[in-house]
């Protein structure tokens, strides 16, 4: 994988050195070098690169102003000679942050970080790619294929499920036990609260006293499930 990028700094021998540096380091392509904020932005829309190296102190628009307006796609690597920058770096999710003078080595680590990073990012997409968008289940003797993006929760009743979706007011019973079902969905996607619940990841809008809430459902979160469930949460 290889990482596009453009340098933006005010200062030239700063822009040199960095520039010599992404040169040695044969995953960065080097798309531009620009020393103020509006040509840099010019340059992002045209380029659209992965990564900025971004100095903060410039004329006009400084880098942090800058940064507001870069696409969430790119990642920020911020270059400055001022320490006292860092805590706001991390409020915009710059992916490191450096001090001048700029080491080779810490050069080096930061665009490693950036392409592990991406690396990781282009994985969890190639995933979602290959995941189903539906599925088929049985259903009073016909097959009904369901669309993933509609299943709200899946409730489990012994050798029954019944599926929730966003499409129907009443739910869809198939003849199939809670592991079977469980088995049939991307673990990316939904996630067990409890032997009788499966839930859509993404259709959580409320956890309240060890419950997900959906409208006047209360889907209860089971002991044994737990653990995982904050993790999701924590993620």
């Amino acid at each position: 994988m290889n990482l596009k990028c453009i340098i933006v700094d005010d200062e030239p021998l700063a822009v040199e050195l960095l520039a010599s540096y992404v040169s040695k380091i044969p995953f960065l392509d080097l798309a531009g070098k620009y020393s103020n904020a509006t040509d840099a932005l010019s340059g992002i829309r045209e380029h659209k690169p992965d990564l900025v190296f971004l100095d903060i102190q410039m004329p006009e628009i400084n880098g942090l102003e800058l940064s507001h307006m870069i696409p969430e796609t790119t990642r920020i690597v911020f270059t400055t000679a001022f320490a006292q920058y860092a805590t706001d770096s991390y409020r915009v999710n710059a992916l490191d942050y450096l001090l001048k003078p700029i080491s080779y080595a810490s050069f080096l680590e930061a665009c490693n970080k950036a392409l592990h990073w991406f690396t990781l990012l282009q994985k969890g997409e190639n995933k979602a790619a290959e995941e189903p968008k539906s599925i088929f289940v049985k259903s009073e003797y016909k097959l009904l294929q369901i669309d993933l993006d509609s299943i709200r929760y899946i409730e489990g009743l012994k050798d029954y499920v019944k599926i929730f979706t966003e499409e129907s007011q009443h739910p869809i019973l198939s003849l199939m036990n809670m592991k079977a079902m469980e088995q049939m969905l991307p673990p990316s996607r939904f996630i067990r609260v409890h032997r009788s619940f499966i839930v859509n990841k993404a259709k959580i809008r409320e956890v309240e006293r060890n419950r997900i809430i959906f409208g006047n459902v209360y889907i209860p979160i089971g002991d044994s499930y737990k653990q995982a469930f904050q993790e999701f949460i924590s993620k």
